[in-house]
Parts: structure tokens; C-alpha cells; sequence
């Protein structure tokens, strides 16, 4: 499945992007931490109304994720600890995932280091509405990307923490760091575990084409060129025209 994302600044370009992106896409992501008074339940609404079979991710990164998101040089390692939270501010975080559940997304995306009990009480309202929306936990290396063995210490810390599909994406800086992330693919399915992983970086272009041939349950390409929401990204003309001459189904 090929996921684009909606980044746009405001409430009206969201709803516009939601309209060019259904017919495009399989998933759609709405990162609200980037749509500025964006009312998720009418994001929603909109995208169900134009697609019955688009599925919908809700992700709600901290600021400073949000900020860092196309400057892959920043240092920055969202999956690293995070000091000095706001609690305040972390609860109203993931009350915009726990609203998304209760609209009936299919998917809402959480960080590995977010708080225990807040990922727990997330959990809780999940099983509340019949399991319905997937919980993807994810971990971002927005600077390099770790050795095999952290790679699969993290994806198992993720199952730990109440995945239903593990996420972990990391920064390419050379060649071979597309295969090492990529590894964790066929690792992840020999656990019977769903997966998506790919590579940031325009050396990481390579990982987002050849993941969802592994067997990564999505890939990221944005609708447009200039509308990525992340460093790397392809746009969806692009993904598709690779896998028609690839003859790969998505």
C-alpha cells in the first residue's frame, strides 16, 4: 500500500489536499501536529466521503518532531529519551489519538517513548471500540541508522509496548544502511509480526521503493513534489510508475 501524507498548514488546504489525495492514495496519513486547525473529525468525514476504501492513519507528533521533520542533519532521534516533557501537553497529545479512535480510524500512530500509561490508557480505548483502529508504534533515527541487533532490540521493545504493527525508520547515510533496515522486514514476518521500514534520505530512496516488495505493509510518497513530510519522499506519480515497471501490485 502506498500512504501519502497530509501535511498542509491549515484547515481549508487540508480538506483540499484530502479531496486530489483519496483517488491517489491507499492510506492517507493526517498529521494533525502539521494542520493547523484542522477538526480531525471533518478531516475524516471528508475522506470517507470521497473514498469508501481509503484507510485512514492519525499521527500526532510533538512539536519539536514536527519541526525536524526535513532536516534529517539536525541530530535530532525522536526515539530517544525525552526529558522535561510537559505532561499537560503530552495528554492533550494523545487525546487527539484517542478521539481518532473513537471516529473509527483504522490506524492511530504512537511513539515507543511515549509514556507507558498514557500508550496503556490508548490501548484501553482501543479494545473499548472493538479493536477496529490498529496501533502502530513507532521509533524515528532522524540521524543514522543503528546496528542489526539495535534494530531488532527496538522492533521487539515496540511488540512490548502493544503493537499491533511495528514502525521504525531511520536515516540513510550510505547504501548499506537501506539493507540493514530492510532486514528487519523478513525478520518481522518470520515473528508473524506486521512492519513498516524504510530509509530517510535521499539514500534512503532506495528502501522506500523496495519495502513494500519485502513485505512492509506500507510506503510514504507525497501527492506532489514541494508537499513531502519527510526528507527523501518520492511523489505517488513517481512510486507507481517504479512499480509498473517493477509489475509490482502495492
Amino acid at each position: 500500500m502506498i500512504c501519502i501524507p497530509i501535511v498542509a498548514g491549515s484547515r481549508l488546504e487540508a480538506l483540499q489536499e484530502i479531496e486530489k489525495s483519496s483517488s491517489l492514495a491507499d492510506v492517507l496519513e493526517l498529521r494533525m501536529d502539521l494542520i493547523h486547525g484542522g477538526n480531525l473529525g471533518e478531516l475524516i468525514n471528508m475522506a470517507r466521503s470521497l473514498s469508501r476504501s481509503v484507510k485512514i492513519i492519525v499521527t500526532n507528533r510533538r512539536k519539536n518532531e514536527g519541526e525536524t521533520r526535513l532536516s534529517p542533519y539536525s541530530g535530532t532521534d525522536a526515539g530517544g529519551p525525552i526529558e522535561e516533557l510537559n505532561a499537560g501537553e503530552e495528554r492533550r497529545r494523545i487525546a487527539v489519538l484517542k478521539e481518532a479512535v473513537s471516529l473509527g480510524a483504522d490506524y492511530v500512530d504512537v511513539e515507543l517513548d511515549t509514556g507507558e500509561s498514557l500508550r496503556r490508557e490508548l490501548l484501553s480505548m482501543i479494545g473499548d471500540h472493538d479493536n477496529r483502529t490498529q496501533l502502530i508504534v513507532s521509533h524515528h533515527d532522524f540521524s543514522k541508522t543503528p546496528s542489526a541487533k539495535r534494530l531488532r532490540e527496538i522492533f521487539h521493545e515496540s511488540v512490548n509496548a502493544g503493537a499491533g504493527i511495528v514502525k521504525i525508520v531511520t536515516f540513510a547515510g550510505t547504501p548499506e544502511d537501506n539493507l540493514r533496515l530492510l532486514s528487519l522486514i523478513p525478520y518481522a514476518r518470520r515473528k508473524k509480526r506486521e512492519i513498516i521500514a524504510f530509509c530517510m534520505g535521499d539514500q534512503g530512496r532506495i528502501s522506500r521503493i523496495m519495502a513494500p516488495i519485502l513485505g512492509s505493509l506500507l510506503t510514504f510518497a507525497s501527492s506532489r513534489e514541494g508537499s513531502e513530510s519527510a526528507a527523501g519522499q518520492l511523489t505517488i506519480g513517481e512510486m507507481r510508475e517504479i512499480f509498473r515497471i517493477l509489475k509490482v501490485e502495492t
